[in-house]
């Protein structure tokens, strides 16, 4: 496909007017991008007569509760966490509980929580008391599913038995009282319960990195469908009969891109739904309505998603939607038991979205509340889409977000590769992107091979090139926009997380003349250490890690891990690093970090490290963001040039001193590889 970009402006015409308006565009302070937004998370109860949501309480995002018909300023708080904000919860389906789950520190163990909102609040936190429904310290908690019939019941996984796979236990939410119901000794990964909440299915991950489902019969385990490694099969609902189960699958040689099928449990009867009508991409979602059972709608992502509607009323919510927010996309926060009353988000790709009570029976939008009311999204700018070819031909998607105000020739560039990898970008708001636009800087997020969305090729792509032809798309990407003339060749920059990290690292070892600055959060620098430290709950899919990477248990599969990790060519490194990290990280843990920067520092390459003690995979808490985001922002500004924001909060500078480690109190991990 030849190659395209697509402008929302028509530049050559805009150019002069651009380049004169650019010191009109002003900087924005970082707290209004990533500190606490005022108002998030709002759900409406299944009664309809209370509404939740998520603010500051103490300093910390807690969930709040006030009537339906109050302002949100009469609501009062119902959780008090000091150390990690809440950042999800639900109602159980009564309208008497609303649960949440926290872990600590980051480390990923994760409780289920419930609290009566209606309950007195104690003198000591100023709230009613939250009771720890799965009180088993070193466990992780998982929620399967949660009753609606009986809506004390949930079922939930625990490993407190077995660290890699979990039991599965029924939990009264009342009176904490827990029953185990199976052991898991056969690899199931998950449990799929039907409309009358009947247990009809099970998810088993097998050695070889093969998967089945199986039907829950009364004495055993029946397999019906099974996939090979690397290959994908899930499920989403069920017909309103309780008869047939929507599977999404991209099993067989025959096919590419994954799609929609119904598959009969009994009698495994496949029937063909639904793919992608233009061919371009795999199944993305589909939306059922709890009241009727049907499906509302399917979507599919490619640059941008399209929904194929199968609801007729629910189509025309949608009109009446698009015609009283022209040029707005809309997301279905939170409904009511009855779905007559629902929260929507607004938003667009400069707009983070303001939410709105959409009563569907009366076609009337009431507006709720804006999170960021202060940011000013008429100096934002829009996220542009872009393809660009790689080393070996293969037609890469990308989303670019250009500085609002400056002509678009010899800009600065900042990567933003996305984390993973086994995920993808999308088009909307991207606080991060807009946060490095605003600075002044062209922002690349390109979805390199091994993302997800495009199929099995293009997944598959990925296999064993981390660092490889993996890196090479991100590289072709600096080399398309440089090419284009919009970018200065001289004048790139990295930072990304996770994957993200790992393509930091990676792109300053193996391109050592590519980047002029680079910042790396919880990255990956050692690969054979990485999988030999993963967490045990990640068993079901370690075969296919190991397939898509390479088999640290065979000389082959370690001398190419070996290869790839940016911590043996640190030698390479020609670009002032930053490295920031988690220190209860449980996915890539404090010792990547540690070996990077021990092996920086004794090769004399120039190396600062962030560490927050209490945080895990990515940092939740505002302070600590605020206080990295600070130290970034200037690092990178000193060598591209871009705008940064000097002043920041007296506890945020105080913050960012504690994070701050002295590299030479740094000592190299012993870190363990399998023989």
């Amino acid at each position: 496909m030849k190659k395209t970009i697509l402008f929302f402006l028509y530049i050559a015409c805009l150019t002069p007017m651009m380049a004169q308006k650019a010191a009109d565009v002003p900087l924005i302070n970082r707290e209004i991008f990533f500190d606490n937004p005022e108002i998030a998370g709002g759900q409406i109860s299944p009664n309809a007569l209370w509404v939740t949501y998520i603010k500051a309480y103490k300093g910390t995002m807690n969930i709040w509760l006030k009537k339906a018909n109050e302002p949100f300023e009469k609501g009062k708080p119902l959780t008090a966490d000091t150390l990690r904000p809440v950042r999800s919860y639900f109602w159980s389906d009564d309208s008497k509980y609303v649960l949440y789950v926290q872990d600590k520190g980051g480390n990923e163990d994760f409780h289920v929580y419930a609290v009566n909102p209606f309950a007195a609040a104690e003198a000591k936190t100023g709230v009613p008391a939250a009771r720890d429904l799965t009180p088993v310290e070193g466990a992780r908690a998982e929620i399967y599913y949660v009753s609606k019939k009986s809506p004390n019941m949930m079922w939930i996984g625990l490993n407190n038995r077995d660290k890699a796979w979990h039991d599965l236990h029924k939990l009264n939410i009342a009176t904490g009282e827990m029953a185990l119901l199976r052991e898991n000794k056969d690899r199931i990964g998950g449990w799929d319960f039907d409309w009358d909440e009947n247990l009809r299915l099970a998810f088993r991950s097998n050695m070889d990195g093969s998967s089945d489902i199986l039907r829950v019969d009364d004495a055993a385990l029946t397999p019906i469908f099974s996939v090979p490694n690397l290959q994908s099969a899930y499920t989403l609902n069920w017909t309103p009969d309780n008869k047939q189960v929507y599977l999404v699958t991209d099993k067989g040689k025959e096919r590419n891109l994954s799609e929609l099928l119904l598959l009969d449990p009994l009698s495994m009867q496949e029937t063909f739904v639904e793919r992608d009508p233009l061919g371009k991409v795999d199944f993305g979602s589909a939306t059922f309505s709890d009241v009727t059972k049907k499906m509302r709608y399917t979507s599919y992502t490619d640059m941008r998603t399209k929904r194929y509607y199968k609801d007729a009323t629910f189509e025309s919510n949608i009109a009446f939607l698009q015609k009283e927010f022209p040029n707005k996309e809309f997301s279905f926060v939170s409904f009511d038991k009855t779905e007559n009353l629902c929260l929507v988000n607004v938003y667009s790709d400069t707009d983070p979205g303001k939410v709105y009570l959409y009563d569907r029976l009366n076609g009337k939008v009431t507006f709720q509340y804006n999170p960021r009311p202060n940011l000013p999204t008429e100096h934002l700018s829009p996220m542009e889409t872009v393809t660009y070819k790689s080393s070996d031909g293969l037609e890469i998607p990308a989303y670019v977000t250009y500085p609002k105000g400056k002509e678009r020739k010899n800009l600065p560039l900042l990567v933003l590769p996305h984390g993973g990898p086994w995920g993808r970008d999308n088009w909307g708001y991207n606080s991060v992107a807009q946060f490095w636009a605003n600075r002044g800087y062209v922002v690349l997020r390109p979805n390199f091979r091994g993302s997800t969305g495009y199929g099995k090729a293009f997944l598959d792509a990925g296999n064993g090139e981390w660092g490889q032809k993996m890196q090479d798309d991100i590289t072709w990407g600096v080399k398309y926009l440089v090419a284009e003339g919009i970018v200065d060749a001289n004048n790139v920059g990295i930072t990304g997380g996770s994957y993200g990290g790992y393509v930091t690292l990676a792109g300053v070892t193996f391109t050592p003349d590519l980047y002029k600055v680079a910042v790396a959060v919880v990255a990956p620098s050692n690969l054979n250490t990485l999988l030999a430290s993963i967490p045990p709950y990640w068993e079901s899919f370690k075969k296919q890690m190991f397939t898509r990477m390479a088999d640290p248990n065979t000389e082959e599969g370690k001398a190419l891990l070996a290869k790839q990790s940016p911590v043996n060519s640190v030698d390479k490194i020609k670009t002032p690093l930053m490295i920031v990290q988690g220190a209860n990280d449980p996915r890539v843990k404090k010792a990547e970090a540690d070996q990077i920067v021990v092996a920086c520092r004794d090769k004399g390459v120039p190396v600062e490290y962030i560490c927050a003690p209490d945080e895990g995979h990515g940092f939740a808490r505002p302070i600590n963001n605020m206080a990295y985001l600070a130290a970034s922002e200037k690092f990178i500004a000193k060598h591209l040039g871009g705008r940064y924001q000097e002043s920041m909060k007296p506890e945020v500078e105080k913050r960012l001193k504690e994070i701050t480690v002295d590299i030479k109190t740094v000592q190299k991990p012993n870190t363990v590889i399998k023989p």
